[in-house]
């Protein structure tokens, strides 16, 4: 699966592959944007139109 169609696949998919990744190769939300050429922001407005946010003391979206 190609991360980079991750903002055109449904928010409860997307979590989950965020969340991993986060947990398993990224430090932070900033790695994993860069990683992955994603945009920030465009990915914290997609969780958050779910009412997800990022947690950074945690490193997961909640």
């Amino acid at each position: 699966m190609e991360i980079n169609n991750l903002l055109g696949m449904d928010t409860y998919i997307v979590i989950g592959i965020v969340n991993e990744r986060l947990r398993l190769e990224c430090h932070s939300m900033a790695e994993l944007a860069s990683r992955y050429e994603l945009s920030e922001a465009e990915l914290s407005e997609k969780m958050a139109q779910q009412g997800y946010h990022y947690d950074p003391l945690n490193n997961q979206f909640k």
